[in-house]
């Protein structure tokens, strides 16, 4: 298996096409697109090409807003923001509160982030997650195929923290081609028993292998390139790593 960071990607604006910008990164950084290819893209650039920018200066919170922006310590504009892309609040502390998305993640902040978000310290905007991550998978991969004549799986990646242990990793928030969650159960091991309950989340171990490459500062690297994916592309999409909320136990 191999990844490769595509070097050279401009600043994405809304409204640019992404699709078209991916597919001649992949040519300049020299890639042959292959069938079984997979491209991750990290959620932000998703973000910004389809416009999920918002201007603070147009948020006006309410009181359950402010309540909560008093108790985690955070602006009540972006609380706002959270609560309109949010379900659920499952907990809230100081730093952070922790939500269930509308898309169904339980999630730091309803996954909204102010890195790597252009604007002066006048101008302040933060970036939503994509209005959904899957639809927007599926949408690249239809161009990337059409602009490249492969069939290129799409991941769309986003940094998460994980309820067991420190640290934020790469995590799959859209998919289009790759399985998101791969069955194993019924395979054999090496001593000939069945596995019974392994289930694989091969779209997020996609994710934070690329993760490794794209980085989390200003490394400026938003697509990583596969090739040597193990497992055949299937209908699917990025819910299928959603745990319900009757069978989480950390709620």
């Amino acid at each position: 298996m191999t990844l490769t960071a595509l070097a050279g990607l401009p600043t994405i604006r809304p409204g640019d096409d992404l699709g078209a910008l991916l597919a001649e990164a992949m040519r300049g950084n020299g890639i042959d697109a292959t069938d079984g290819d997979v491209l991750v893209v990290a959620q932000k650039i998703v973000s910004k090409a389809e416009g999920r920018l918002v201007q603070l200066r147009d948020v006006t919170p309410g009181e359950r807003a402010e309540a909560l922006a008093a108790k985690a310590g955070k602006d009540p504009r972006v609380v706002e923001l959270i609560l309109r892309e949010s379900t659920d609040v499952v907990r809230c502390q100081p730093g952070v509160i922790i939500v269930e998305h509308r898309l169904g993640m339980v999630m730091a902040n309803a996954g909204i982030d102010a890195s790597n978000v252009e604007g002066s310290e006048a101008d302040e905007a933060v970036l939503l997650l994509p209005e959904d991550p899957d639809r927007s998978a599926a949408g690249l991969r239809a161009a990337l195929q059409r602009l490249l004549g492969r069939d290129i799986g799409v991941v769309i990646n986003d940094s998460f923290g994980r309820a067991w242990r420190n640290g934020t990793i790469g995590t799959a928030i859209g998919v289009s081609g790759p399985p998101a969650l791969w069955d194993m159960r019924g395979i054999a091991d090496r001593n000939g028993r069945s596995l019974r309950h392994t289930e694989v989340g091969i779209a997020d171990e996609v994710a934070a292998a690329a993760s490794l490459l794209m980085g989390q500062a200003a490394e400026g690297l938003p697509a990583v390139h596969m090739r040597g994916f193990p497992l055949s592309f299937r209908p699917g999409d990025a819910s299928e790593l959603l745990r319900s909320k009757k069978h989480d136990l950390f709620r």
